[in-house]
């Protein structure tokens, strides 16, 4: 498993821009699927989208599917969730996830055994 540290969090206004950064511990992230999930209060944790280990492919949840890009930094460990074009539905807490097995099917909660802290994104309308 590797350690996940999540960065850029705050407050945006609606049609905002914002971009998370997750650093990872490890000499061996670019194995690594890297991914975000998000979770809204009073809902359950959602798939926003996945990077592979190369950086070649990306999957995102429709709901993000032309605002949000994942992209990664293999020499720094680093992955960032670009989200552009803000909506208020996007609040959440924002969380960084890795693991070895990369898939497009793969996008729940458990297929992923390394998670960040967390970082709160707030958008107002």
């Amino acid at each position: 498993q590797v350690q996940l540290v999540e960065s850029g969090g705050g407050l945006v206004q609606a049609g905002g821009s914002l971009r998370l950064s997750c650093a990872a511990s490890g000499r061996t992230f670019s194995l690594y699927a890297m991914g975000w999930f998000r979770q809204a209060p009073g809902k359950e944790r959602e798939f926003v989208g996945v990077i592979s280990g190369s950086g070649g492919i990306t999957y995102y949840t429709d709901s993000v599917k032309g605002r949000f890009t994942i992209s990664r930094d293999n020499a720094k460990n680093t992955v960032y969730l670009q989200m552009n074009s803000l909506k208020p539905e996007d609040t959440a807490v924002y969380y960084c996830v890795a693991d070895l097995n990369y898939g497009s099917r793969r996008r729940s909660a458990s297929d992923f055994g390394s998670w960040g802290q967390g970082t709160q994104v707030t958008v107002s309308s």
